[in-house]
């Protein structure tokens, strides 16, 4: 077997022979040289890793033909020049789905971009003076008064956000956190690891389900940096439990002289129960109970661009953009452009809950989705798709996004079974698609939530089906 082994080695393709063919059929002009070359050592490598493996059986080993290495290499050239950063269409019902971009931006705010992107901008130069500017003035005012903060910074995610603050105020010093509010997001993101990156030093006080007023107040020293209220916006203890209200905090802090944070996690400026969803602190209530500063994502409840947001005292700002650790936390100018155009939609709170995508989700009449439903369903039954059978199903969508975690919203899903398919199976032809589709799957069918799929979308799923089913044809090649 050892000498099976080594003959095939001797006669594994050779590089420079790879590449003639990939010249001949003009594969070399799509690539610099080295990368070319890189392409066929890979796939040799490949091969090569095959051979040697102890649990194959050599006997059984049979090399590619120069031709196959060369479609292989020339596979990986080609994979190059296709965009891995695509659009799907999140057909799961997860309305801030983290891994599929959470919030979808406005058209005002895609508008933006493209201007600011395709030109010169004023991101740090101050138009009126004719003099060097500060960024986050672009959003600074908006922010202030929509909230009604003294001022606002605004960094490049949340966590970052946390972390600066902690580490402005509470470097070297012990921050006060109730246990029941030590929580984890996603992407392993705790709040215990990032109080040790910025130098604070956890001070845990109370249970995990009641804590008290006295537990902060015996806690607090000359040791004590900051009392941190941490939002628990992904989870909710129920029961027997206690909780000590910001306020109450606020007016402690004030007392001793220690500033006193809320990282509310999502931020959220509207009454979302006026829609028939569970109460969410906005970041206004949250500001008038005193807190000195408040730190929220911009690509949750906002609705806006990934950012981290920090709302508070003028004084207490000063001192956190005055941190060193700014600089490598701050945003581009399309992050601002994107966040500036959200906020203006929230100038008119009425008509920022049909232009934002995600709060347009949240509040949609269940009626609504059902006749959009209906009219896929026509869509797809219309295509004559062999051995697929399409229905509607109600069922429930998620906020997502570490967001209303107790709630689910009434929707309704085309439900999609195949005969010849499983659904895991079905499933992932739809992710193969030009345009993927991303779906659930329950009770081995596979489920196309319309909350969270837009009346413009509809055209990419009726596509991709009528793709499925060409290539199902006896006569696809």
């Amino acid at each position: 077997m050892e000498e099976r082994r080594r003959a095939l080695l001797k006669n594994l393709p050779k590089i420079d022979e790879i590449v003639h063919i990939l010249e001949r059929k003009g594969l070399c002009a799509m690539a610099p040289k080295e990368i070319v070359r890189d392409a066929c050592r890979r796939v040799v490598e490949r091969e090569r890793l095959r051979i040697m493996d102890p649990k194959g059986d050599a006997g059984t080993l049979r090399l590619p033909s120069i031709d196959v290495a060369a479609r292989e290499a020339a596979g990986i050239i080609q994979g190059l020049h296709r965009y891995r950063l695509r659009r799907v269409v999140n057909a799961t019902g997860i309305i801030l789905h983290t891994n599929l971009g959470r919030s979808p931006l406005c058209p005002e705010a895609l508008e933006r971009l493209q201007k600011v992107g395709e030109g010169y901008s004023n991101l740090e130069y101050d138009l009126e003076r004719g003099q060097r500017g500060v960024r986050y003035d672009h959003v600074r005012e908006l922010l202030c008064a929509l909230s009604g903060a003294e001022d606002a910074l605004v960094v490049n995610n949340n966590a970052a956000a946390v972390l600066l603050v902690l580490n402005t105020l509470a470097e070297g010093k012990e921050a006060v956190v109730s246990r029941g509010e030590l929580i984890e997001i996603g992407g392993e993101f705790r709040i215990p690891e990032i109080m040790e990156k910025s130098g604070a030093l956890l001070r845990e006080v109370g249970t995990t389900n009641r804590t008290h007023l006295s537990d902060y107040e015996k806690a607090l020293c000359e040791k004590t940096g900051l009392i941190l209220k941490v939002h628990t916006s992904n989870y909710r203890i129920v029961g027997f439990t206690q909780q000590v209200d910001l306020t109450i905090l606020a007016a402690l802090g004030r007392k001793s002289g220690i500033p006193v944070m809320n990282d509310l996690g999502s931020g959220c400026f509207v009454e979302l129960d006026r829609y028939g969803l569970e109460r969410e602190p906005t970041v206004q209530d949250v500001l008038q109970t005193g807190v000195d500063v408040v730190t929220f994502s911009g690509d949750k409840l906002l609705g806006g661009p990934q950012a981290g947001i920090i709302l508070g005292g003028r004084e207490m700002l000063g001192r956190i953009k005055r941190n060193p650790l700014n600089r490598a936390l701050r945003i581009d100018k399309f992050t601002l452009a994107a966040l500036e155009a959200t906020m203006m939609q929230y100038l008119q709170p009425e008509e920022a809950m049909g232009r934002l995508r995600v709060l347009r989700a949240l509040s949609e009449p269940l009626a609504s989705v059902k006749r959009r439903a209906r009219r896929l369903l026509l869509q797809l039954r219309r295509l004559n798709v062999e051995g697929m059978t399409f229905s509607l199903k109600d069922g429930l969508s998620l906020t997502g996004g570490g967001s209303l975690p107790t709630q689910g919203i009434p929707t309704c899903a085309v439900s999609v079974k195949a005969v010849h398919l499983s659904a895991d199976r079905l499933e992932r032809r739809l992710r193969d698609l030009e345009t993927p589709i991303v779906a659930r799957i329950s009770d081995d069918e596979v489920l196309l939530d319309l909350r969270t799929v837009d009346p413009g979308e509809l055209s990419f799923i009726k596509e991709g089906f009528s793709a499925l089913k060409k290539a199902s044809s006896p006569e696809a090649p």
